[in-house]
């Protein structure tokens, strides 16, 4: 039972994250739509910055859910990897499942965004940040080396580094309206393909 009060609390909290901001964040709104006493919430995460970087774990947890899913995506591509190419389709697919026109991923990404931007003006967010995105960057990184791994890995967490933040800004300017899905899929797989041929020539 204090499991499930806890994730409801922190699903509430991703919900008002993605609705307000992290700004906007307030006990008496996130105990109303967690459906629990703010007193619950403080037992639970004991302020203000321990929801918050609880917060960001449960959502970089549940992106690490719908992103490494075996079936068959949004996107219309099929788990597995067994040679080159299904191991190229896995890097895609890892990435482009980012891009999914569903509630779930569409809040998971604008509280991460949000979260992202508030750390300009609350540091005490940014280490967690920093090692949530550091371990994106390895698990993309580990893709690549799969598909290239001879790369050497300094050159693998570059590719990665370019990948995740391209993800960043395309998913922004998806959620804003400003890019279509069906084009953010595409610059994605472009993106990919340089740095496939790129890694390919330091081989």
């Amino acid at each position: 039972m204090a499991t499930d009060r806890r994730r409801a609390i922190l699903e509430g909290a991703a919900r008002v994250i993605a609705r307000r901001g992290v700004r906007g964040l307030r006990m008496e709104e996130l105990a109303t739509e967690a459906g629990v006493s703010t007193a619950l919430i403080y037992y639970h995460f004991k302020d203000r910055a321990g929801i918050l970087r609880h917060t960001l774990e449960f959502i970089s947890d549940r992106a690490d859910r719908y992103t490494s899913d075996q079936g068959e995506g949004e996107d219309g591509s099929e788990g597995g990897s067994e040679d080159g190419d299904d191991a190229v389709r896995e890097l895609e697919r890892s990435l482009l499942l980012e891009f999914q026109d569903l509630p779930e991923v569409r809040e998971n990404s604008t509280a991460w965004g949000e979260l992202r931007a508030s750390a300009i003006f609350e540091p005490e967010l940014r280490g967690d940040l920093a090692r949530a995105t550091l371990a994106w960057i390895h698990d993309v990184a580990d893709l690549l080396g799969g598909i290239r791994p001879t790369a050497p890995a300094p050159a693998l967490t570059a590719s990665a580094e370019r990948l995740t933040a391209l993800l960043e800004g395309l998913s922004t300017r998806w959620l804003s309206g400003a890019l279509p899905l069906t084009h953010a899929r595409e610059l994605t797989k472009e993106a990919v393909a340089v740095e496939l041929e790129r890694l390919a020539k330091i081989d």
